[in-house]
């Protein structure tokens, strides 16, 4: 792993970590993580392969990864104090964004000491025919967790938002225990 990989892979990691105190659903709550992850697509996925199995291992991880950034969105406090959307990482959130973004880099390492001839043996077996379906499947996966995350926290706000009462045409506060 170079430095730079290593810098992606703990700043995505300290994404949820900041999400740990409560913050408003913004700009900046949805470029951030969006932006990292984009920053990672462009430097490493450079093709997605289709021979063999390849898709189907894209597929499966692209799954997980869907799976787990709609329950971290799930997880995650929603509520609207009468002017914005405020999400709250909970330790649940925190730990499935840890899973998958830490299987993700855990693999990387495993890779680069000592864990190609298992990979290497898993892929003749299973007929995924190159390093680049790895490296499109982990990339895609944590493109979609964070998709998905962001995505079902964002909807979520919204919701609070529209489903907080009116009063004479101005939206009212809903009281700060009231979550979505």
């Amino acid at each position: 792993m170079t430095t730079s990989d290593w810098l992606l892979d703990i700043a995505l990691l300290l994404v949820v970590f900041r999400q740990l105190r409560e913050g408003r659903i913004d700009a900046r709550f949805v470029l951030l993580p969006v932006g990292i992850v984009s920053i990672v697509a462009h430097s490493y996925l450079h093709s997605i392969p289709a021979a063999g199995n390849d898709l189907l291992l894209i597929g499966a991880l692209v799954g997980v990864g869907a799976v787990l950034g709609v329950a971290g969105g799930l997880t995650t406090r929603v509520r609207y104090d009468g002017r914005h959307s405020l999400a709250q990482a909970g330790w649940i959130a925190a730990a499935l964004w840890i899973v998958g973004m830490g299987s993700r880099m855990t693999f990387q390492l495993w890779s680069d000491h000592g864990g190609e001839t298992h990979i290497a043996h898993f892929s003749q077996v299973h007929d995924i025919t190159s390093s680049q379906a790895w490296v499109s499947a982990f990339v895609l996966m944590a493109l979609t967790e964070v998709l998905t995350r962001v995505g079902t926290i964002v909807y979520r706000g919204w919701r609070a938002q529209q489903s907080a009462p009116v009063t004479n045409g101005r939206e009212s506060a809903r009281p700060t225990s009231q979550l979505v």
